[in-house]
């Protein structure tokens, strides 16, 4: 028996779940956590909610709640629906239960023991207004690679660029919008280079997929020391009395909450010194599953932590990272009302439903994604019409024709051990797809299984042979060898459609339950005979065409529709250029109109924009894309010579800069 301890990447509590996230780190967890639990391993399969950070900080306070009110709401909310999901964490914590403040000061503690850190006094940004030093996600300004004029403090969205928040130009509070000052501020730091050598000869012994290799090998070329440390009031405090003010960066404390929620999975079952069993013994296999933006935590700084520590970590054996799922083609956004709402799905589809298209589109090796219309064909021609109806043709037959009961595996022709040889070779398969974190081809194999199984109650067409008592014995063994088949469906399906695999396996008669049998004894033991078979019931229901449209409808319907086709002729007539807003001006009595004065290289025009509500003084030395040849129009007693382009959805308006083209130029 194997010990294996599988986490699934803790999900941040700045906001709900996606099926992008389930598709990448969850559910692939799951199914490797349930295939070796049948295979009577000792499994302790971990999760929980991460819970600090800036992020969080931030979100809470536009929200007008604290920080632990904000997570307490997304803890409860992804709790819940990884209940839906099905999924069968041995544990579900939280990085703000108090025993996982304890453990990651040991972390830190062993580490300066041992030398891997160090105090660097350093200038960063303050608020002068606020009286505080602000974090990276608390400041916005000038991206220092592309001149993205709305960057992070921490990365650029536009060309993802990371950096420290000192590098931005202009950099301004993101809650105030008040320049900020640099100021000496004492943190500690990493020394990750230290363990440059020792992380490349590791990295080299392990068998990872492609894509985390390359990744991992990538980013240990420039290891550098990294600040752990942040001014924060929201974190895991450092264990220095000098330090009172400072908090540990949310990536250092939260890879240690699996073992904190290892640590508390114990506690709470009475084993308190369990939680060494799994991250103390050489011999455990711990396995990761993980999304790719988390490999460099997962491959190279989690392991170096550990590799500093002076109790015996053990370091991840298997990191299976996979790829993201895209949303017809997008990636899913909330903000861009670009998503699926969960709670709407599950009060309409079952769990086995997105639990099996999401294996079969699993982004294991590339970005995959999900499509309605694509969901809808799996499951009704592959769920419903492949595995449902074999599974319930052979139990009516059963129930109809022999009387509710198995009958006897004898007599068996070569077609029949055929068949028994070609199902022993599927199981097999699958074996080594779960084994191998494959759940993609593993959903494949089950519908081969279904497949194997139509194609043979076809072959043999049991409705002729129970029109000639003579041959009762032969569609006696028939149906019961295709009974043999739902057997291992409901063996192989369990991992994926755990709720349908259970359903099967009760059908057919079967009083323990399913994991209490194991893998092996089900795979090399035959469906007994006169085993009484209970009444078939649906396994899946039929998707239909209208619920699909109004699905697409909803997703597609925040769109305003496309206007009438112009002639190319009639958008070549629009002038537009370059300009520069060089003064702002607010107009009396308006609350949402502004007076703009750009430069265009050539001349100078007055503008009145109806953006008031959204810029003002800050869009001074903006380039902006303005249409020049628009005839003049007078607005509250002011002549506009132009109209500054901007787009807008539901009340938010946002609009484009221009970064390098010099003024005058035109927009083609």
């Amino acid at each position: 028996m194997k010990k294996i301890l599988i986490t699934s990447a803790l999900p941040y509590a700045n906001g709900s779940i996606h099926f992008g996230h389930i598709a990448g780190a969850y559910l692939p967890g799951d199914c490797y956590a349930r295939f070796q639990r049948l295979k009577k391993n000792d499994v302790l399969y971990i999760c929980g909610s991460d819970e600090y950070g800036i992020a969080i900080t931030l979100s809470a306070e536009l929200a007008n709640r604290t920080p632990k009110e904000h997570v307490d709401i997304f803890h409860k909310k992804n709790l819940e629906l990884f209940k839906k999901m099905d999924f069968s964490f041995d544990h579900y914590s939280r990085t703000t239960w108090e025993g996982h403040t304890k453990i990651v000061q040991e972390f830190f503690l062993d580490l300066c023991d041992n030398g891997y850190i160090e105090e660097r006094t350093e200038n960063h940004l303050y608020s002068e207004e606020e009286k505080k030093f602000l974090a990276d996600r608390y400041v916005v300004g000038i991206c220092p690679k592309c001149g993205f004029d709305k960057a992070r403090g921490d990365e650029c969205p536009k060309c993802g660029a990371s950096y420290e928040a000192v590098d931005l130009k202009n950099p301004k509070s993101k809650l105030t919008n008040h320049p900020l000052v640099l100021k000496p501020s004492k943190h500690w730091y990493l020394r990750f280079d230290k363990f440059k050598e020792r992380l490349k000869k590791w990295i080299e012994t392990k068998k990872w997929k492609q894509n985390v290799l390359n990744y991992a090998f990538e980013y240990i070329k420039d290891l550098k020391p990294r600040a752990i440390t942040r001014d924060l009031y929201w974190g895991v405090p450092l264990p220095i009395e000098s330090a009172k003010d400072k908090v540990f960066y949310v990536w250092f404390d939260a890879p240690i909450g699996y073992i904190s929620a290892t640590k508390e999975w114990a506690e709470k079952n009475n084993k308190k010194e369990a939680w060494k069993d799994y991250w103390f013994d050489k011999e455990t296999k711990l396995v990761q599953f993980i999304g790719k933006d988390n490999i460099p935590f997962h491959t190279v700084f989690f392991p170096a932590m550990l590799m500093g520590q002076n109790k015996p970590y053990i370091l991840p054996d298997q990191i299976p990272a996979n790829e993201f799922l895209l949303l017809e083609g997008r990636q899913f956004s909330k903000s861009d009302n670009w998503y699926i709402d969960l709670e709407d799905f599950f009060s309409k589809y079952s769990v086995d439903q997105i639990r099996f298209y999401l294996a079969a589109n699993a982004p294991e090796n590339s970005d995959s994604e999900f499509s309605w219309k694509d969901f809808q064909v799996k499951c009704n021609a592959q769920l419903l019409a492949k595995l449902g109806n074999f599974i319930n043709r052979s139990l009516v037959f059963t129930k109809n024709y022999l009387n509710s009961k198995t009958g006897e595996l004898k007599n068996l022709k070569e077609e029949d051990k055929k068949f028994l040889f070609e199902i022993d070779s599927l199981v097999q398969k699958i074996e080594e797809a779960y084994e191998n974190f494959h759940v993609r081809k593993a959903s494949q194999i089950i519908m081969q299984l279904a497949d194997l199984g139509n194609c043979y109650f076809d072959k043999k067409k049991p409705w002729e042979l129970k029109k000639d008592k003579k041959r009762f014995e032969e569609m006696s063994l028939t149906i019961t060898l295709c009974l043999e088949c739902c057997k291992s469906l409901a063996l192989i399906t369990y991992p994926i459609i755990p709720y349908a695999s259970k359903e099967i396996w009760k059908m057919l008669g079967y009083k323990n339950k399913i994991l209490n049998e194991g893998w092996e004894k089900i795979k090399n033991t035959h469906i007994p005979s006169n085993q009484k078979i209970l009444d078939p019931k649906i396994l899946f229901r039929k998707i239909e065409d209208k619920e699909i449209e109004e699905e697409v409808k909803n997703l597609y319907g925040n769109f305003e529709k496309i206007k009438k086709k112009i002639e190319i002729a009639d958008f070549e007539k629009l002038d537009l250029r370059v300009g520069e807003i060089i003064e702002v001006e607010n107009i009396k009595k308006s609350k949402n109109l502004i007076k703009l004065k750009v430069d265009l290289g050539f001349e100078k025009r007055t503008i009145v924009a109806n953006i008031a509500k959204y810029y003002g003084k800050n869009l001074i030395g903006k380039k902006v894309i303005v249409l020049i040849n628009l005839k003049p129009i007078k607005i509250m007693g002011i002549e506009s010579q132009g109209m500054v382009l901007a787009g807008d959805k539901e009340g938010k308006v946002e609009i484009p800069f221009i970064n390098t083209l010099p003024l005058g130029s035109n927009i083609r």
